[in-house]
């Protein structure tokens, strides 16, 4: 496919790098395991941002032990009558596991808030509760780091379109992806209020320019391994592109930084 604006990498190049960042996430699990320590790693975007695909390349050489990914399906009738954030705790890492989340606490603030899945006032509760949530999670240990994978309006109905064409990805169609264009704006507005009351220094917020599938993914994972110190840890191999990746600031409300 091609990419404009300089967004192409070529497949060998894009192997080459990906081996060297699988190398390091091995080194980093191993350190992690040693020392003890929990990670919870929370992949949020639209649908067909690319969070499968990401999620698939962090964990493709780690250990299957103590690395899970969560992708929860719609609440049952008990989840309902629970703490919302109670069907999410019970997947949290241990000593050594890394967790990611393929989607998370934060469907409250995406579908369901635009699907009107949930009330206002619930959705305003869990905007007030989700940073204090992080926050205890993080006070008991947990590093929490979250990445919402952002795409252009183009590239989300291409994708979806391809999605619905592709005979081995016919479990990734839903409902849900039937409206996503439709209310591509309330989704824009949910996101943007999401960030604005949810990023904080405890757990602060990642937007990852992800039209570029590939440069998505290696930024990622180098900004990933980057938030860590671990043995073995090559500086040179982990240097983000700022433009491809970076936190969630005001300043991405208003200088046009987000897909609108």
């Amino acid at each position: 496919m091609k990419r404009k604006d300089g967004w192409h990498i070529s497949d060998e190049d894009y192997e080459k790098q990906l081996y060297a960042l699988h190398v390091q996430l091995v080194k980093f699990q191993r350190d992690l395991i040693g020392r003890g320590e929990r990670l919870a790693v929370v992949m949020e975007g639209r649908d067909g941002a690319g969070k499968d695909g990401t999620i698939k390349r962090i964990i493709e050489h780690l250990s299957p032990r103590d690395t899970r990914v969560v992708a929860l399906g719609k609440p049952t009738d008990r989840d309902r009558t629970s703490w919302y954030f109670q069907r999410f705790a019970a997947h949290l890492p241990a000593g050594g596991e890394i967790v990611l989340f393929n989607r998370s606490w934060y469907n409250r603030a995406g579908v369901e808030r635009v699907m009107g899945f949930c009330s206002d006032g619930e959705y305003e509760s869990f905007l007030d509760e989700a940073p204090q949530f992080e926050a205890m999670l993080t006070r008991s240990g947990i590093r929490v780091v979250k990445y919402y994978l952002d795409i252009s309006k183009a590239e989300q109905k291409e994708r979806l379109d391809a999605r619905r064409a592709d005979p081995l990805k016919q479990w990734k169609i839903s409902p849900i992806d039937a409206v996503a264009m439709k209310k591509w704006n309330a989704y824009s507005e949910a996101r943007d209020a999401m960030f604005a009351h949810t990023s904080h220094d405890a757990a602060p917020w990642h937007v990852v320019k992800a039209d570029s599938k590939k440069r998505a993914r290696l930024n990622v994972i180098r900004h990933l391994l980057g938030c860590f110190d671990y043995k073995g840890k090559d500086e040179k191999l982990l240097k983000a592109e700022p433009t491809i990746i970076f936190r969630f600031t005001e300043k991405a409300l208003t200088q046009d930084l987000l897909a609108h």
